[in-house]
Parts: structure tokens; C-alpha cells; sequence
């Protein structure tokens, strides 16, 4: 909702016809002085005078016009003569001053001027231009006569300073004005100092009293000082060796006697909320210097890099660093060590020397500077014993599923544990020195792994199991971060578009609105912004967050799309309101006065302009996704502290005529205070703006309440605000939220939640709602969207929580890996907290419930809580799922066995089996060994053959992939891949599979390649018939050539080159295994090599056939088999096949989907929450 009501004073323009003494020109156009009334002056022989040119230097915005001669001297030194004779006043619209109606001011040796605060509510000065009378040569006209001069004033010089004397005079003529100065000044020297010695030389002038300075009596300095974005600085301060000298007027213009132009001296500029700058006097021989200054925001203190944790043995040394930077820069650092203030310790390199175990721990160190403080991320100190071991040689637990034809009696269960070694850092061979990052990484890995024969249905399988763990260099890893950026109303993607970090263009978007950005090493928080350049959507930006062990993860960007521009006058009062809800009143207005319109380098805009503002509307639960940043700020102490939003404006104004970037000042800013919920919040509501290049929210000014009437009779409080709008462009209503904790959440590979199967790379993202309970309120509004992405032990997601009213905070959860969105457990019919991962009666308190809860057709995807913060006097609440903001080092380090919620992946229909057992969402987990899957990790290459199926059901296949040409794999497992074919739902009897196996290519150690030979084993009774031609002609041409006399099957040695759709094989080469199989999945379902598809096309590109015929109906499927166990308590092990079964109706029946995933658009989960 868009609406704009422009409210043009009842007034005519103005303007002013000659005056030749001070005056008040009324609406009557009498002039008064004095409370006596004269005519205009009678000018004797007109050929000794003319005008000067008009001259307007000034705007009628901020307390209203000043056409002052002092200032057109400034600019127009040389063409106003020295005593005017007279002055003439008009607006720029050519209405002389005595029509207007205004009450103006003049005169002929001051100038020109008219407030706005005279002319009544609602009215402003016009825009006034004005000219003076000036003698040709000699003056020959008769002249008033003047009075005696004063004596001159007092010297108000200090000892060795140079002052200025004055003396003033009247006219003694009432009707014939007088020529020249009333006021006249001389400089004067102040009293001799005390002497001392001084060794300053002086190229001009001479020393003054203070030994610090140069002083040149004969000069003069003028200046003009704008602020940022090109505003008029005024109240600038001017300081020279810090001493204060002037300051800037209305008009940001200063003046400065007796400073010496030799190109030494240096000035310093300083403004509230600007970076102070140093400029030097220009060497000059005149004696007037002007001097423009243009000052920058300040910038907040901001980290660029955090303390690197470290593990040392006793006796060791260790060093810690901390990069802030801001303007200006930090003047102070502290360490802190556990929160405890360190002593002595004040430089931005903390180093401990000989360390003793109580130094372990965490430290971090606050930087500040006069605009402000800011904290660093904890490091952490891990100090080990001399004789300790830097690893547990003892591997942990890790049980990997077992193909469904590979049953151990033994364990009585799919399982069998294959153990792993932590991915955490140890102390490794370090030399000596001290430095802040460690030229080499340390990782506890695998030392020792041994094979393990586990017999299955038939056949011999081969695992290798971690035996010892060691203290190894860690594996190299990169992180990345991809996905789409689309419109948040109907995903449109931003083509084209480009993506800044840190002020500089670092990547783009491409036609479907993709990206992928490699994380810079070191990256603490990764901050972007999307720039759309057919400007559809809202600059938008975003902190990102990513997996620091390596890895890719996935995003999708959701863009607001611009509103279309209104036309406004900038001569008039413009009042814009904000809100998108159907049928409610707006939440913001926006109120432009006449006359606030600036070109970037500071003249006044004065023809049409085109306003966009774009409003984010907290009542509407869609826009959440929206949200720009992470709606973090810096408090006083350097604490990251959160923000809640009461709605957020992006404002875009333009020339109409050439398109020009236009800022504003003395902006009003009104927030409905009917829409703040809870009362505390009316008196700290501040107004913020985000700075793109930190993503952090800087403050701007407070609201204020104030009452205020809408047409004759309503009469509403609002809360009120200045701001002006410059550089930045995207302004938020928020208050600071001190009652806070963190919500503990992880992510599983399928339903039976073990803790083996975990995901790591999800994206956990929570909607704080408006309170509800003990508030009135709408619970439809939402206050804070945070994301984070699961780790080895899930995430810690911030949230607005409260400890007397349980219901007071809730929130919205959902989870996205890859752009598919995961699945919520269940509330619905069944409440089973073991399945949830919550116990009663904590469980019941926090109101679980699944979006479907009262509505089977909502999706499946997110689930609502009541954010209770846990109780101290409450045992079963100090275990989670909800902790205390304090105790977020709990939440990240608590065990498996505490409460957490929970999301699954929708089972697919694959299963997959390394020989070495590798997490995919884990780089850290690859190990070097001549079996592993994946040779080489951070380049993974994922390779897929296309199999089309005749058969009235659909078949699992098998992939079973070894060692076909090196002499260290030859004949072993790498690893098997089995996948069910889906249904073409136009050809009943049809069906297609993309069956991964594994690549050709160098093994590990980079030494020579290895042709993998490759078995497609479609299970039951089936017959190859056709391979594809293309396909056959490069094995045949490619040897060896692998036997293929079993009809029932297929066996190649897999090919080297990335062959294509052509071929039937398709192969990507990516970062990150997710992506690479993702990709390359894509390709195979459209049977292309460029596009992608999540429904099967079962004719196109494919390398092999077979027809099947009819199994019997009690035969299991592979992935019955695999679905067959229920969701289980998180302690326990699937064991057996005489369990309860979750019917997945599966079978012989058609699938109702040729769909290869669930990933579908974030929708909205408003509607089904209770």
C-alpha cells in the first residue's frame, strides 16, 4: 500500500521590491521600522547607479532564507561593491517580495532574510533571489549624512594574539540613505606574552604567543563546509593544534583572521556523527583564501578480523590478534581472559609466554575509539599437558547404515560401527615463533583405519574402520555459498544482477538469478549486497552465514520489489505513507518540507522529483525472508546486541528529468504509536540505518511522542522523528530486545534421528512473532528473522524469550538445505515428545506444534513455539531445548542426549555406501586412502548414468563400483549406490533412473589415474537390450574394454572425459559434493547437458535399457527394506525387521510423483500455526 497526500500551503508565492534600509515587510506591503511607516527611497540621478545581477545563495530550508551579503561576497567577491545603496528582493518565480504576503527582512549592508518561523503553521519562506544598487565610478548623487563614529571597542585579544577592534556609526538622513559601512573593525594585537624560547620558523607571518602557530594579520580565511551527502555543516567546529578558533553558521560557512596561506597550516574539521578531517591552507599571496570542505560519516568501529583459537602445550607461547578498523581509528584495546579485564595489556596483540593450565580458556579484547567500542568473538585457549595426548587415540562411536541386503546378525541391526576421529584442533609441530594465524592448521584425524569383512546376502562386504586417531595438519577446505535471489512476492529471479561485498563488485547473478561465491579466507561474517541493475527490486543486504570448516550452503535471497515512483514538488510540504496491509491503517509517514531537495554535490534540486519508498511491513508474515541484514547493532560496551523492527523503508529519490540521485533534509518521520504493542517500547524507539559494508544498523535519532490531529476531529500520537537522507538509503524503526535466548535445533539425514546421520550445511531459520499473551497485540506481526547453518552438533538459533509469561515470545522454525525445505516432526495426530526431542512437561509449556497441526494441508515444513525462557528453580529446564542468552556455550556443546528439536530430510529413494566412510556435509571428515569415494576433496565430481526401465514397476538398481585399472584398487570396493526408477506418468509401462557411480580419474595421491569399473545391477529379473551407440563406440575406442557377457547387468570401465547427454553419462565438477550431485542430478532427470529438470524424462538422453519383468509381490524392495524401521527414541538402534513400519506406499503402486525432490519455494506458515 502506497499512498501520498502532497499539502501545498495556502499562500502565493513571494518575493520583494527594492528596500534601502533595515526593514519588515508585511502582508500589506507597508514597510515598518521602528513602528513607522516610509515610502519607498527616491534614488537621485539614475545614471549614476545600477543593479547588480540577482543573486540566491541560499534556500529557504532548515530555519528559512538568508540572502546575507557577507555570504554572496564569499561566492561573488568582485561584483558587489563595497557600500550598496540599495537592495531588491524576488522570488524565483519572479514574484517581487511586498506581493507575497511573507514577513522578510532587508537591508542594504546586511543582506536579505526571512524565518520561517514568522510566517505561521504550516508556512514557509519562499525562494528568494536579490540584486543591489551600486554607484558607477565616483559617487556624484547626494548623500545622507552620517553621525560621528563610536570609539573603538575594547582589544579582545589574549596575550599574543590578534583580535579585532570595532566602531560603529548612524545615518542621521531618514530619507536619502548613507554611503558606506555602519560598522567598521581593525585588527589589534593583544598584550606581550611572557617570552620564552621558541624554536618555530615561520615562512610568512609570525609566531603568535603560543609558539604553536604561524599569524598572518593581513589575511583572511572563508570557508564552506558540507556535511555528508552535500547538506549544509552547520556548527562545523574549526580547530587548529586543537585549539577551537570558529565555528560554522547557518549557511556552513566560517570566517578565520589572521591565518597564514604558506601551505603549512593545517585545519581541523570536526561534526557530530562525521570523520573529522585535516585539510591544509592552500600557499596563496592574496589576502582572502577560500577553502570547501565536504566531510564524511563517521564509521563504527568495525571488526576485520577475530582472535584465532589455538592449542598449546604447557610452556608453549601463544598470540592473539585482533583487526578493528573505523573512522577514526581505535585509540584503545583490552584483553579480556573468561570476561575478566587483563592487566597491562593495551596494544591489539595479546601474547602469553610459557603457559600454565589456568590460562586456558577464552579471550577476546574491545577496541574503542570517540565513536563508539566493539568486542571480537571469543578465541579459545586449549592448554594440553607435556605427556597428553594432543588427540584421544580413541576413536568415537559412528555407525553407518549397511545395504538392505547386509543384515549383521551379530549387532542385530542395518548398523555396524565404523568409528571416527573429531575434527577439532590439537597442538602439531609448531616452531617457535609468535604469530597471530598458525602458518599450519592441526587436526586430530585418522592415524590408523583397518578392513573389516562384514558378510552379507551372498557376497563379501568390505569397510574400514578407524582403529587410532592422531594429531595430523587439517585437511584444506573452502567455503562457498550459492543459491538464487528472487522477488519475495512470486520469485521472479534478479538476472543479471550484480553483488558487492565491502564496496567492491565481487560477483553476479545469472538468468535464473544464481550464484556461487568462494568465502574469502579469514571472512568473519560475510556480508553482501544485491544490486538488481534493471532496478525491479530493492537494494538488498544480506550477512550471510556459512560453514568455516568448508563446505557450500545454500541461501536463497528474497528481494523486495520497488514501489513505482510518485511525482512531488519539491516547493511543496510532501507527506508519504507507509503500509501493507489490506484494510489497515498505514504505519509510517514520511513528511518532506519545501525545499529539501539536494543534488549530490550539495546545490538545491528545484525541478520535479520521482520518490520510491519502499516499506517493509513487519504485519505482514511473507515479508520476514525479506528482512535486510541480520538486525544486529553495536551497543555502548562493543556487545553485538539484536534490534526488533517495527518496519523498514528504503527510499530512492530522483530527478525527473535526467534521473539523478537526490538527497533530503530535515525529513520528519512519524510511526503510528497505536501499532507498538508494548508500551515500554514507545520510549526507546529509535531510528537506525544500515551501514551495506558491515551489515550492522548504526542509530540516526529517537522518536519522540507527540500528539497529532488528522482532519478536524481525530486526533492520533505518533512517534516523531528527524533524519536526513544522504549516502544511505534503507532506514529501519527498531527498539533494542534485552530479553533473550537461544533455541536448539538439528538436522537429520532421514526420520530414525540418529545421531550418526546429523546434517551439517542446513540452514535453521526462526521468526520472532510480536508478543501475544499479557499484550495487546497482533499476533500476525513479526519483530526478527534470524538464520544459522547446522554444525556437527546442530545449531544455536538466537530468539526474544521471557521467563514470567511462558507464551509471551513466539517463533517460527524452519530448516532449507540446498533449497529443500526439511520436515518438521509431527504434532499431529500423535504427540510424541521422544520424536520431537523434547520431554514433558518443558514440552507442553513451549506449545509445540507443526504448521499442519490444525490443517492437514499446510505443509510440513515449520513448527511454532512459545519462546519460555527456562527456569533456574526448574531441573528440567536446564537441559534444553531453550537456553539462556548467557549460556550459549552450553547450547553449542550440548551432548546428543539433551532436548533439541528436530528436522528430516524427506527420504529419498538412494542409498549410498563407502568402503571409507566419508560425510559429505563434512569436509573435514574426507580421509586419505586409495578407496575413499571422493579423491580429492574441494573438487568433487559427481558422475551419473541415465537407465530407462521397461517394466510395469519400478526397479531399484545398483551401481557396484571398484578398482578397474590401478594397481592399488584394482578388484576392491569403493562403494555401492542404489536407486529406485521413477514412473513416466504418460507411459505406465515405462520407468527411468539416474544411477551415480563413481568417476574415472587420479586417486589420492595424484599419481596415476584409475578407471573405475563400474556394474549396473537392475534388481529382478531383467535383460539389457540396448546401449547407447555413442556411448559403446567410445569404450570400444577407450581401452580395456570391459566383459559384458551377463545380459542381466552392465560393466564398464568408466569413462575419463565428461561425455554428455549424448552419451548418457552425465558429470560435474563442483566445490562441494551436494551441489556437484545436485547439478548433475538435474541434467540427467532433462536429459541435457546445460539444463535441469525435477521431473523424469524418460526418452531423452539416455545409456542403457532394460526390460524387466514381473517380481513377486512378496519380494522387498531395496528401499522398503531401507524405510521399513519406525522413527525411534534418540538412544536407540534399529534392530530387526519385526517392528512397527511406517507404510510409505511404496510397493508395486505407481508413485504419485515424477518429482525428484521436494525443494518448492518458501511459502508462508502463518496460516497454520494454533
Amino acid at each position: 500500500m502506497w499512498r501520498q497526500s502532497v499539502r501545498m500551503s495556502q499562500r502565493p508565492l513571494i518575493l520583494f521590491l527594492g528596500i534601502t534600509a533595515a526593514a519588515i515587510l508585511t502582508a500589506q506591503g507597508s514597510w515598518r521600522r521602528d513602528h513607522k511607516e516610509y515610502e519607498p527611497a527616491v534614488f537621485h540621478s539614475e545614471e549614476n547607479y545600477e543593479w547588480t545581477t540577482w543573486f540566491n545563495v541560499d534556500h529557504p530550508g532548515g530555519r528559512g532564507d538568508y540572502e546575507q551579503l557577507e555570504a554572496i561576497r564569499f561566492y561573488y567577491r568582485a561584483r558587489v561593491c563595497e557600500t550598496p545603496r540599495a537592495i531588491e528582493a524576488r522570488t524565483t518565480e519572479w514574484v517581487p517580495a511586498r506581493e507575497t504576503g511573507e514577513i522578510v527582512h532587508a537591508d542594504p549592508t546586511v543582506g536579505f532574510w526571512c524565518l520561517n518561523e514568522e510566517q505561521g503553521p504550516e508556512r514557509n519562506c519562499s525562494n528568494y533571489a536579490v540584486r543591489f544598487l551600486c554607484p558607477k565610478g565616483s559617487s556624484l548623487n547626494n548623500q545622507g549624512t552620517w553621525g560621528q563614529w563610536s570609539d573603538w571597542s575594547t582589544c579582545p585579544a589574549l596575550c599574543g594574539q590578534v583580535g579585532v577592534q570595532l566602531r560603529y556609526r548612524s545615518c542621521q538622513s531618514q530619507s536619502i540613505p548613507c554611503s558606506g559601512p555602519k560598522i567598521e573593525g581593525k585588527p589589534c594585537n593583544g598584550p606581550d606574552c611572557i617570552k620564552r624560547d621558541c624554536s618555530l620558523k615561520c615562512v610568512m607571518g609570525k609566531v603568535n604567543a603560543d609558539c604553536d602557530a604561524c599569524m598572518c594579520e593581513e589575511h583572511i580565511l572563508l570557508g564552506s563546509v558540507r556535511s555528508a551527502g552535500g547538506l549544509i555543516a552547520e556548527r562545523a567546529a574549526i580547530l587548529r593544534s586543537g585549539k577551537l578558533l570558529t565555528i560554522t553558521d547557518h549557511n556552513g560557512h566560517f570566517r578565520v583572521p589572521g591565518i597564514c596561506p604558506d601551505g603549512n597550516t593545517t585545519l581541523t574539521i570536526s561534526l557530530q556523527g562525521h570523520a573529522t578531517q585535516n585539510v591544509v591552507v592552500p600557499s596563496s599571496a592574496e589576502r582572502t583564501s577560500v577553502l570547501s570542505v565536504h566531510l564524511k560519516r563517521a564509521e563504527k568501529l568495525n571488526v576485520l578480523s577475530n582472535p584465532e583459537s589455538k592449542s598449546r602445550r604447557e610452556g608453549q607461547s601463544a598470540a592473539f590478534c585482533c583487526k578493528v578498523t573505523g573512522s577514526p581509528q581505535p585509540e584503545k584495546y583490552q584483553w579480556f581472559h573468561n570476561n575478566s579485564l587483563m592487566e597491562m595489556q593495551s596494544e591489539s596483540t595479546l601474547v602469553l609466554k610459557d603457559l600454565r593450565a589456568e590460562q586456558a580458556g577464552e579471550y577476546f579484547c574491545r577496541a574503542s575509539s570517540p565513536s563508539g567500542a566493539i568486542k571480537t568473538k571469543p578465541a579459545t585457549l586449549r592448554i594440553i599437558g607435556r605427556d597428553e595426548h594432543s588427540c584421544n587415540p580413541m576413536p568415537e562411536s559412528h555407525l553407518i547404515r549397511l545395504p538392505h541386503d547386509c543384515y549383521q546378525n551379530s549387532t542385530d541391526s542395518f548398523y555396524f560401527d565404523v568409528g571416527k576421529c573429531p575434527s577439532s584442533a590439537c597442538a602439531g609441530q609448531l616452531d617457535n615463533g609468535i604469530r597471530c594465524k598458525d602458518t599450519v592448521a592441526y587436526c586430530c584425524g585418522v592415524a590408523k583405519m583397518e578392513e573389516r569383512k562384514l558378510t552379507c546376502q551372498g557376497y563379501q562386504l568390505p569397510t574400514m574402520v578407524v582403529t587410532k586417531c592422531g594429531c595430523q595438519k587439517c585437511v584444506d577446505t573452502k567455503a562457498v555459498v550459492h543459491g538464487r535471489a528472487i522477488a519475495a512476492d512470486n520469485g521472479e529471479p534478479m538476472r543479471f544482477g550484480h553483488i558487492f561485498m565491502n564496496g567492491v563488485r565481487i560477483s553476479r547473478t545469472g538468468y535464473k538469478g544464481t550464484f556461487s561465491i568462494q568465502v574469502p579466507p579469514d571472512t568473519e561474517r560475510l556480508v553482501l549486497t544485491f544490486v538488481d541493475n534493471m532496478q525491479k527490486f530493492v537494494n538488498t543486504t544480506k550477512v550471510l552465514p556459512f560453514n568455516t570448516k568448508g563446505g557450500a550452503v545454500y541461501h536463497e535471497i528474497k528481494l523486495l520489489r520497488k514501489k513505482a515512483p510518485v511525482t512531488i514538488s519539491p516547493s511543496e510540504t510532501n507527506t508519504l505513507e507507509l503500509g501493507e496491509v489490506e484494510g489497515q491503517e498505514a504505519m509510517v509517514q514520511i513528511q518532506i518540507p519545501p525545499h529539501s531537495f539536494y543534488k549530490e554535490n550539495g546545490e538545491v534540486f528545484t525541478g520535479n522529483v520521482n520518490a520510491s519508498v519502499t516499506f517493509l511491513d513487519p504485519r505482514d508474515l511473507s515479508t520476514a525472508t525479506a528482512a535486510q541484514s541480520d538486525l544486529n547493532f553495536i551497543g555502548d560496551e562493543g556487545d553485538t546486541l539484536p534490534l526488533r523492527t517495527y518496519g523498514m523503508f528504503s527510499v530512492d529519490f530522483r530527478g525527473e528529468e535526467n534521473n539523478e540521485p537526490l538527497n533530503a533534509g530535515e525529513v520528519k518521520v512519524f510511526l503510528d504509536s497505536a501499532q507498538v504493542k508494548m508500551a515500554e517500547h514507545l520510549n526507546i524507539m529509535k531510528l537506525w540505518s544500515l551501514n551495506p559494508e558491515t551489515g550492522l544498523w548504526e542509530e540516526e535519532g529517537s522518536l519522540q511522542v507527540e500528539r497529532k490531529k488528522r482532519g478536524k476531529r481525530e486526533e492520533r500520537t505518533f512517534l516523531i522523528g528527524n533524519m536526513e537522507i544522504r549516502e544511505r538509503r534503507l532506514f529501519n524503526l527498531d527498539v533494542p530486545e534485552n530479553r533473550r535466548c537461544y533455541v536448539k535445533v538439528r538436522a537429520f539425514r532421514s526420520e530414525r534421528f540418529m545421531p550418526s546421520e546429523q546434517v551439517q550445511g542446513v540452514v535453521v531459520s526462526l521468526i520472532n512473532m510480536e508478543p501475544t499473551a499479557g499484550y495487546s497485540t497482533n499476533p500476525g506481526a513479526w519483530g526478527r528473522f534470524d538464520s544459522v547453518v547446522t554444525g556437527p552438533n546442530g545449531a544455536c538459533l538466537p530468539a526474544f524469550c521471557d521467563e514470567q509469561r511462558p507464551d509471551a515470545y513466539s517463533a517460527y522454525v524452519m530448516a532449507n538445505l540446498g533449497g529443500e525445505e526439511l520436515e518438521a516432526v509431527p504434532s499431529a495426530p500423535k504427540f510424541n515428545p521422544s520424536l520431537i526431542g523434547v520431554p514433558q512437561p518443558y514440552l507442553r509449556k513451549l506449545n509445540y506444534r507443526r504448521t499442519d497441526h490444525e490443517d492437514p494441508r499446510q505443509k510440513k515444513t515449520a513448527f511454532g513455539i512459545n519462546v519460555a525462557k527456562p527456569s533456574l528453580n526448574t531441573a528440567e529446564e536446564a537441559n534444553g531445548p531453550v537456553y539462556a542468552f548467557e549460556n550459549l556455550k552450553e547450547c553449542e556443546e550440548a551432548p546428543f542426549s539433551a532436548a533439541h528439536f528436530r528436522f528430516s530430510r524427506v527420504e529419498g529413494d538412494r542409498y549410498d555406501y563407502n568402503t571409507v566412510p566419508f560425510n559429505e556435509d563434512d569436509p573435514m571428515s574426507w580421509t586419505e586412502d586409495y578407496l575413499s569415494w571422493w579423491p580429492k576433496p574441494m573438487e568433487y565430481r559427481a558422475c551419473y548414468i541415465k537407465i530407462k526401465i521397461n517394466s510395469p514397476h519400478e526397479i531399484n538398481v545398483r551401481s557396484r563400483n571398484m578398482g578397474g585399472t590401478h594397481p592399488k584398487t584394482v578388484g576392491q570396493l569403493y562403494g555401492l549406490r542404489d536407486t529406485r526408477s521413477i514412473r513416466d506418468m504418460d507411459q505406465s509401462n515405462v520407468s527411468a533412473v539416474c544411477l551415480e557411480f563413481k568417476c574415472s580419474g587420479m586417486l589420492y595421491d595424484q599419481d596415476r589415474v584409475d578407471r573405475t569399473l563400474v556394474k549396473v545391477i537392475p534388481q529382478g529379473s531383467c535383460k539389457r537390450h540396448n546401449v547407447n551407440a555413442m556411448l559403446q563406440e567410445y569404450l570400444v575406442n577407450h581401452l580395456p574394454l570391459a566383459v559384458n557377457n551377463d545380459t542381466n547387468e552392465f560393466t564398464m570401465l568408466a569413462p575419463l572425459d565428461p561425455l554428455g547427454h549424448n552419451y548418457g553419462i552425465y558429470t560435474v565438477t563442483d566445490q562441494d559434493p551436494r551441489t556437484a550431485k545436485e547439478i548433475a542430478l538435474g541434467r540427467c532427470f532433462d536429459g541435457t547437458s546445460d539444463g535441469t529438470s525435477r521431473v523424469m524424462k524418460t526418452n531423452e538422453g539416455v545409456a542403457l535399457m532394460f526390460t524387466c519383468g514381473n517380481r513377486e509381490v512378496t519380494r522387498q524392495s531395496v528401499f522398503q527394506a531401507l524405510q521399513s524401521s519406525q522413527s525411534q527414541a534418540v538412544t536407540s538402534v534399529v534392530r530387526g525387521e519385526g517392528r512397527k513400519t511406517k507404510n510409505r506406499q511404496r510397493g508395486n503402486s505407481p508413485r504419485s510423483s515424477r518429482k525428484r525432490s521436494t525443494r518448492n519455494p518458501v511459502r508462508s506458515h502463518a496460516q497454520g500455526r494454533s
